[in-house]
C-alpha cells in the first residue's frame, strides 16, 4: 500500500474539518460539544467509540485491525485558549473569548484524517488502533483522565502524539530520543511584612522591597547553584504587592515556574526557593512562605518508538523529511502516559506543506495567539487571561501543538 498516495486522497477533508472544529473551539473540560462532534465524524466512518461519562468529554474510537497484532494509540488533544480571536476569517470562532489558538483544532484534524486513511487500509492492518481524543491539555490534567477511563491505556504497547510547529521547515517532522519537553511546576511565595504610612517607612516592614530583593535573589539559582550542563529555567512571572501608592506595603505574592528534566534538580530548586524566600524576608524583618506545585511531569520519548517514527517518516515523504530536533523547555501532559506506564510513547512536531493563504500555523512562541493564526492574519487577545497555564509540548508523526 501507497500511504503517500491515501494521504493525498484525504488532504481535502482535513482542512474542511480543521476548520469546522475551528470555528466551535470549548476550554478544558468544557469540550462536551467537541467531543459529539468528534463522535459524528467517527460514526460515519464505521468506527466505535466511546465517550468519557466522567465530564462527557474526551472519546476513544478503536479500529480493529484484520489480522492480529499488537495495540497502539494515537492521541490528539481537543480543547482550545481563553482569546479573543480577531481574524475576520470565514471559519473564524463562533464561541466568544475563546479560539484554537494552540493548534489542537489541527491535532483533531489530522488525527481524524489518519483515522479515515486507516479504515481504508483496515483489512490489511495487524492489531488494534485506539484513537484517543484528549480534553483538559492546557489545564495539564487531561492524559490522566483519559487514562483512567476504560481499559483501553492497559491494553496499549506504544502511543504516539504530534504537534504542528511553525518554527520547522515545511514538510519535515521533528523528534527525538530521550528528552523532549520539560516538566512544568509552579511555585507561589506569599510575603508578610507590615503596612505603615509612606512618610513613615520606619515603622513598617516593606513587603514591596521584601518581594523585589526575593526576585532578584532568585536568579542566582541557575546562575550559581545549578550546572550550566543542566537546563532549568525559573521564571517570576507575576509580582503583586501593595494597596496605595503612598502606603508601604504589607504583604506581596510572587508567582512563577520551573522547567527540568530531571527529579533530582526540581528537590534542589525547590529547597533553594524555600530558603530565599525565607531568609530574605527575615532579612528585612518579614516572613514567608513557599507553595510548590508539580503540573506536569517531563516527556521523555522512548528510542525504539522514536526511531520506527524516523522511518515511517522516510518511508512516506521521503529521505531529509525527518530530522532530530532539540529538546523544549516548553511541557505538556502527554508525559503522564509514560510514567504511568510501560507503553513506549513518543511525541513529534510537524508540519504539513503550505496549502494557499490559510494554512494553519502554530506555535508556543510569545505572543502564542499571533503565532497560531493564518500568515499575514491579525491578532487581538484579552489584556488579562486569567488563570490561562501555557502548557506546550507534543508528539508525534501527526500534529502541532500546545
Amino acid at each position: 500500500m501507497n500511504f503517500k498516495d491515501i494521504m493525498n486522497d484525504y488532504t481535502d477533508y482535513i482542512i474542511s474539518v480543521r476548520r469546522e472544529l475551528h470555528r466551535v473551539p470549548e476550554l478544558s473540560f468544557a469540550e462536551q460539544k467537541t467531543t459529539a462532534l468528534i463522535g459524528e465524524k467517527l460514526a460515519e466512518m464505521g468506527i466505535p467509540f466511546t465517550i468519557n461519562p466522567a465530564r462527557n468529554t474526551g472519546l476513544v474510537g478503536v479500529i480493529s485491525g484484520g489480522k492480529p497484532g499488537p495495540a497502539v494509540a494515537l492521541r490528539a488533544d481537543i480543547d482550545a485558549l481563553p482569546v479573543l480571536e480577531d481574524t475576520g476569517l470565514e471559519f473564524a470562532s463562533e464561541n466568544k473569548g475563546v479560539m484554537h489558538a494552540c493548534g489542537h483544532d489541527n491535532h483533531m484534524a489530522m488525527l481524524l484524517g489518519a483515522a479515515k486513511m486507516l479504515m481504508s487500509v483496515k483489512d490489511v492492518l495487524s492489531g488494534t488502533i485506539y484513537l484517543v481524543f484528549q480534553p483538559g491539555e492546557e489545564v495539564g490534567t487531561g492524559a490522566p483522565y483519559m487514562m483512567e477511563f476504560g481499559d483501553w491505556f492497559e491494553k496499549t504497547g506504544a502511543i504516539f502524539g504530534a504537534h504542528l510547529w511553525c518554527t520547522f521547515p515545511s514538510g519535515t517532522v521533528g523528534s527525538r530520543k530521550g528528552e523532549i519537553m520539560a516538566a512544568t511546576e509552579k511555585f507561589t511565595i506569599d510575603i508578610s511584612g507590615k503596612q505603615s504610612h509612606g512618610s513613615q517607612p520606619q515603622l513598617g516592614v516593606d513587603a514591596v522591597c521584601i518581594a523585589a530583593a526575593t526576585v532578584m535573589n532568585i536568579q542566582a539559582i541557575v546562575a550559581r547553584q545549578i550546572s550550566p550542563l543542566d537546563s532549568v529555567v525559573v521564571t517570576v512571572g507575576t509580582v503583586n504587592a501593595g494597596d496605595r501608592w503612598n502606603i508601604v506595603g504589607g504583604e506581596a505574592h510572587i508567582e512563577g515556574t520551573v522547567r527540568h528534566f530531571n527529579s533530582e534538580i526540581s528537590k534542589k530548586v525547590k529547597d533553594s526557593l524555600r530558603s530565599i524566600a525565607e531568609n530574605t524576608a527575615a532579612a528585612y524583618g518579614g516572613s514567608a512562605t513557599l507553595q510548590y506545585e508539580r503540573i506536569v511531569p517531563a516527556t521523555i520519548n522512548d528510542d525504539d518508538a522514536t526511531a520506527f517514527i524516523g522511518k515511517a517518516v522516510a518511508q512516506v515523504l521521503g529521505d531529509g523529511a525527518y530530522f532530530e530536533c532539540e529538546k523544549n523547555m516548553g511541557s505538556e501532559d502527554f508525559s503522564y502516559f509514560q510514567e504511568k506506564s510501560r507503553a513506549r510513547i513518543s511525541l513529534s512536531a510537524i508540519i504539513t506543506k503550505p496549502r494557499g493563504r490559510f494554512t494553519p500555523i502554530t506555535a508556543i512562541t510569545s505572543p502564542p495567539m499571533k503565532a497560531c493564526l493564518p500568515a499575514g492574519q491579525p491578532y487581538s487577545r484579552r489584556s488579562r487571561l486569567t488563570g490561562w497555564r501555557l502548557i506546550s509540548g507534543r508528539s508525534i508523526a501527526l500534529k502541532r501543538i500546545m
